[in-house]
Parts: structure tokens; sequence; C-alpha cells
């Protein structure tokens, strides 16, 4: 099963990601991690992914399209879940034709529905585990022991620079300018499921599998 998690930022797709990993033994295909990973490799297409970003120069499509495929043709995955891609009409159909030349086929596309002045409240208390990933909030979800990550026990918990209320207001507008056209074309094509991402966790998850049967 092939799926994309669409939302804009702070709307939960990371924390659903890694529940589709751990209960699914799906992949996630994250662009930024992506991209971190290849920069390193030392592999043909990390070199060019390097060269660009040394140069300061924003990655093309066609190198994160290379990337994506370097995973699919792996192969060892129950399916994949696309995150942070695509973000506009022309990845989609990049996506499409990707998935169409290796056998494969996206399933569904699902949409996390937030409030925006909800989410501003979500974000600004929202910080992370630098080491296993794992995300907290300062009020909705605290760490056990102040400054301590329950899931690995690292102390190098980092909040986002940008997370907010007016860096978040600049995000949620360049993605509702871009990406926001994805949930007619996925709508159009019978792909789409919306779920509330504003609920809890649990119940979150509960309606993303429910809408995947």
């Amino acid at each position: 099963m092939n799926i994309i998690l669409l939302g804009p930022p702070g709307a939960g797709k990371g924390t659903q990601a890694r529940r589709l990993v751990e209960e699914r033994g799906m992949v996630q295909l994250s662009t930024g991690d992506m991209l971190r990973e290849a920069r390193t490799s030392g592999t043909e297409m990390g070199q060019k992914v390097a060269a660009v970003m040394d140069a300061g120069q924003l990655v093309t499509d066609e190198i994160v399209i290379g990337l994506i495929e370097e995973k699919i043709r792996e192969g060892n995955a129950a399916g994949y879940i696309f995150d942070g891609f695509p973000r506009t009409l022309g990845q989609a159909d990049a996506l499409n034709e990707l998935l169409s030349r290796n056998g494969a086929q996206l399933e569904a596309v699902i949409e996390m529905r937030v409030d925006d002045s909800a989410l501003v409240a979500r974000i600004s208390g929202r910080f992370t585990c630098g080491s296993c990933g794992e995300v907290y909030h300062d009020d909705t979800k605290p760490t056990k022991v102040a400054g301590v990550c329950d899931a690995c026990g690292s102390t190098d918990l980092k909040r986002r620079a940008d997370d907010n209320e007016e860096s978040l207001k600049t995000r949620l507008m360049e993605y509702y300018k871009k990406t926001s056209p994805l949930i007619g074309y996925y709508y159009a094509r019978g792909d789409l499921r919306s779920v509330n991402g504003l609920q809890d966790v649990e119940k979150v998850a509960s309606d993303i599998a429910a809408a995947l049967a």
C-alpha cells in the first residue's frame, strides 16, 4: 500500500507516519530525510544532491523523484508513506509516472484537516527529540521527566526556530498557495480521504486506519 499524507505544518503527519511504520511495516519517505541521507551516501545521486545543496540552490523535482525511485526499487517494504511530497500538481503527476513505471500505484491520500488558530496553539508549544524524532508539547504531551525523552532517554530536545505564530502564518500561506490544489486533484481522482487532525493522536490513528481499510 502506498499513501500520501497531506496537511499543513504541525498537522501531525510525522506522528501518524511513525505509527504506520511501526504497525504496518511501511517505509516513510520524507523528502528532508532522504536529502540528508543522500548527501552523505557517496552515491552518484548523493553527489548531485550535495553539489546542489552546497551551492545553496534548491533541489530539483528530478532529483527528488530520483531519490524516491531508488527507495521504491529496493522493494523491501509493505508500502510507502509519502511525507512532504508531492507539494505541487507537477510533482503529483511525476509521482504517478514514477509509481506506474515501477509497477506500483497510489492507494490513498490522507488529508489531515486542521483549524489554523488551533494549529498555532499546537505548534507554538511543540518540541522534538533530536535523537529519535519523538514529538512532544508543553501542554498536551510533556515529557515525564523534564528535559529527557520518554522514548529513548536522550536529553537532546529541540524547538524549531520557526515554531512561532508569525513564522507559522507565513508557512501556512505557502502551504495553502502551493499544496491546496492537490486536495482538488486527488479528490477528482477518487483517492482523497479526510480526517480531523486536531483530535487526539489515538483517534486520528483510528480514523486513518478506517480510511485505509
